[in-house]
């Protein structure tokens, strides 16, 4: 925040700019195969000489999906957060009680939540839409996500965690209520897009949160020059 000049300067969001900063510059510690875990190795050779299994690691729905494998969990598992995930992502039921939290409190738009989940909705049935109309094969590496139904798409990775606790920062978002709508959107929208076409990531939340930010501004910048011109339509219509 201080490289911005301070609390509430910042165009971006720090949390998001920080992760895809070390996102891009250490792609392989962060999702690759240079994952480092405390104690992994000895705990390995325990585990080759017989010792229990603590836990089993594997990759996630969206990963299956983007793979076109089966995906084992019930839509049950995905809403209560018995699936892999980030942390923070998985629980459904966890992440609407804090968006009901954020909205009481006025700490967070309404209108940016339910906006990005549309954009997003908006896009997964766009792409349900392609592989009905079969204009791309089931050989192809993007129909397991294209395939996926557009409504599970806020289920499964973290849109809906974007949504409430990061789209709604209220120093990056737009300011305006139609630039929300506007803004919110977008970010469902182009989410939903990065997810499917992301050829070594299948998610783009914080992606596409970030190009808002760049953009919420500019948005805000033609809703209030809309608003201008007309009032200065209305203001001309009176003095007429």
């Amino acid at each position: 925040k201080e490289v911005f000049g301070g609390t509430g300067m910042n165009i971006l969001n720090p949390a998001l700019t920080i992760r895809a900063f070390l996102f891009f510059a250490y792609p392989t510690w962060m999702s690759g195969d240079k994952v480092w875990v405390h104690g992994a190795v000895d705990r390995a050779k325990e585990i080759a000489s017989g010792a229990d299994v603590d836990a089993i690691s594997g990759e996630t729905i969206l990963g299956s999906y983007a793979q076109n494998q089966d995906v084992v969990y019930s839509l049950w598992d995905m809403f209560w957060g018995f699936i892999p995930g980030s942390v923070g992502e998985t629980s459904k039921i966890l992440i609407i009680i804090g968006a009901l939290m954020l909205i009481f409190s006025k700490v967070g738009s309404w209108r940016i939540i339910v906006s990005t989940l549309i954009g997003a909705l908006t896009m997964g049935l766009l792409f349900n839409g392609v592989v009905e109309l079969n204009w791309i094969s089931e050989s192809s590496k993007f129909y397991g996500l294209m395939n996926v139904p557009f409504w599970q798409h806020l289920i499964i990775g973290s849109i809906l965690f974007g949504a409430v606790y990061m789209a709604t920062d209220p120093v990056t978002a737009s300011q305006t209520n139609k630039g929300k709508w506007i803004y919110g959107f977008l970010i469902g929208f182009i989410s939903i897009l990065i997810r499917v076409f992301n050829p070594a990531y299948p998610e783009g939340v914080f992606l596409a949160i970030l190009l808002m930010n760049v953009f919420a501004p500019t948005i805000d910048h033609y809703v209030l020059q809309g608003n201008i011109k007309r009032r200065a339509k209305r203001l001309k219509v009176k003095t007429a």
